[in-house]
C-alpha cells in the first residue's frame, strides 16, 4: 500500500468529529498533508490527506501501521454512524498534485435573486470547456427561509444570493471566457464576476461612485428638467450621452442650457427626495466600518453630490457646480466639466493622497463616461449599466443592490451582519 492516503467521511455532523478522528491518527504518528470539510444542513463532509510514517519512525511496516489504523477508524466511524472510504495515492500523484498549486487562481462569484441548478449548470460548464477547474465552491449569502420565499427579504428589504467559486487553472482566451460569461447572464437573470485571486482582493481601500444611476436611481439633471419643463428634450439626449453617442461635454453645455432660469429653491426640494439605489446605505456603512475611503465622481451637481455625503458619510465629492445668480441658474457651469476623463484624472489624485495604489481601488459607474476611471481602478465594475459599458467594463453587476459588490470582495453576509448587527 501506498504510505499516502486520501480518507473521506461523511454523515451528520455532530461535536467533537474532528478531535476523536485526528486523535486515532496521532495514535499512528501521521502526517497531515491536507484537509478540508463542509457542512450543508447539519451533513458532514470530511476530506483528508495523511502520510504514514517510515519505517525509521518506530512504528513498524507502513502496510501494517495502515491496516490497524484503518480497522480503528472502521470501528469508531461504524460507532458514530458516519461513512467512510478511502484511496491509496501514489507518490507520482502526490507531486502532481502539489505542483499545481502554483496555476492561476480565479475567483468566480455568481449572483442571483435565486440560485438556480441550471445557473451552476451553465457557469459551471463554461469554466470546464476553458480548461478550467472548480476547486471549491462556498456560500456567501445567509440561508433562506421558504416560508417567506419570495423577492424580498425581511432583513434589508431584498433577497440576494450568492455562491463562490474557487477556480484553478488558465484559460486560452480571456476575453471569449469573459464574453461567454456576460452572454449568459442575459440568458439566467443573474451576474458572474471573474477575477484574478490576488493579494489585493481583500485589501481594497478605496472606493469612487457615479451618482447619477449608481448611487441614486435618478439622473439629477433629468429631474431639473422636469422642474424646468423640458423633461423630455433633456432626457433623450442624457440617455444618448450615457450610451456613449454623444461628446459629453456638448451634451452637458446643451442640457443645461435649457435649465437657465430655475429658481434655486427646486434643487432642495429634488436632493430631499432622491431615490438611493438598493443597497446603497448598506455598502457605504460597511466600508466605513471595514476602514475604507469613499468618493462621488460625478458629471452631475456638487449640490446633490454634497448632499449625499451628508447622508452617507462620503469622504470626497467632486462634481460640477452650477452657476447661480439671483437664486436663479444661468445655465452655465463654473469651471472644467468633470467628464470621463476627469472622472479618472481625480480618482488617481485621491487616490495619491491617500497612499493608495490603482490596484486597491474599486470604480463603480453606469455610464459611457465612467469608463475611464473604470479602466485605471484595480477593479472596476459597471452597476445595472448601459449595454455598451458592460461590454467594455470587466465586471458588471445587474441583477442585485449596490450592497451586493462585497460578495465581490469576499465577505458574507454573515461578516455584514456581524459589522451591522442592527440590521440583523
Amino acid at each position: 500500500m501506498s504510505n499516502i492516503i486520501l480518507i473521506n467521511v461523511t454523515g451528520r455532523d455532530q461535536p467533537g468529529l474532528t478531535s476523536s478522528i485526528t486523535s486515532i491518527m496521532a495514535n499512528y504518528g501521521l502526517e497531515i498533508l491536507d484537509i478540508g470539510q463542509s457542512v450543508i444542513h447539519d451533513t458532514l463532509t470530511w476530506g483528508i490527506l495523511v502520510r504514514l510514517p517510515d519505517l525509521a519512525s518506530g512504528h513498524g511496516d507502513s502496510a501494517a501501521v495502515a491496516s490497524r489504523m484503518l480497522k480503528d477508524l472502521l470501528f469508531h466511524f461504524h460507532e458514530s454512524d458516519l461513512q467512510f472510504s478511502y484511496q491509496p495515492v501514489s507518490e507520482d500523484d502526490y507531486e502532481h498534485w502539489v505542483s499545481e498549486q502554483g496555476r492561476n487562481r480565479y475567483i468566480l462569484t455568481l449572483l442571483s435573486r435565486h440560485v438556480t441548478a441550471e445557473q451552476i449548470a451553465r457557469v459551471s460548464g463554461i469554466t470546464a470547456a476553458h480548461g478550467l477547474n472548480i476547486d471549491h465552491i462556498s456560500r456567501l449569502s445567509g440561508r433562506r427561509s421558504l416560508r417567506n420565499d419570495n423577492q424580498t427579504d425581511e432583513k434589508n428589504g431584498h433577497r440576494s444570493s450568492c455562491l463562490e467559486f474557487s477556480v484553478r487553472g488558465t484559460a486560452p482566451d480571456q476575453e471569449k471566457l469573459r464574453a461567454d460569461f456576460l452572454n449568459l447572464t442575459a440568458d439566467l437573470d443573474a451576474d458572474v464576476a471573474f477575477q484574478e485571486d490576488s493579494i489585493y482582493r481583500r485589501n481594497r481601500r478605496l472606493v469612487v461612485f457615479d451618482m447619477d444611476s449608481t448611487l441614486i436611481e435618478a439622473e439629477v439633471i433629468d429631474l431639473l428638467a422636469e422642474a424646468a419643463g423640458v423633461g423630455d428634450q433633456v432626457a433623450m439626449i442624457t440617455e444618448r450621452a450615457m450610451q456613449g453617442e454623444l461628446d459629453f461635454n456638448d451634451s452637458f453645455r446643451e442640457r443645461l442650457a435649457m435649465l437657465r432660469g430655475l429658481d434655486e429653491s427646486v434643487l432642495g426640494d429634488i436632493a430631499r427626495q432622491l431615490p438611493l439605489t438598493e443597497g446603497a446605505e448598506t455598502l457605504i456603512r460597511t466600508l466605513r466600518s471595514l476602514g475604507y475611503r469613499t468618493a462621488i465622481l460625478s458629471g452631475g451637481f456638487t449640490y446633490f453630490a454634497r448632499y449625499l455625503q451628508e447622508k452617507l458619510g462620503i469622504d470626497y465629492i467632486h462634481a460640477n457646480e452650477l452657476d447661480m445668480v439671483d437664486g436663479k441658474v444661468t445655465g452655465l457651469v463654473k469651471g472644467d466639466i468633470v467628464n470621463g476623463e476627469r472622472k479618472a484624472t481625480l480618482l488617481k489624485q485621491i487616490a495619491a493622497e491617500e497612499g493608495i495604489s490603482l490596484n486597491q481601488v474599486i470604480a463603480v459607474g453606469d455610464g459611457a463616461n465612467d469608463l475611464p476611471m473604470l479602466s485605471v481602478a484595480g477593479l472596476g465594475i459597471a452597476f445595472r449599466a448601459k449595454p455598451m459599458v458592460k461590454q467594455s467594463a470587466r465586471q458588471s453587476i445587474s441583477t442585485l443592490g449596490l450592497d451586493s459588490i462585497l460578495y465581490l470582495l469576499g465577505f458574507s453576509e454573515k461578516d455584514l451582519e456581524s459589522l451591522n448587527p442592527d440590521i440583523s
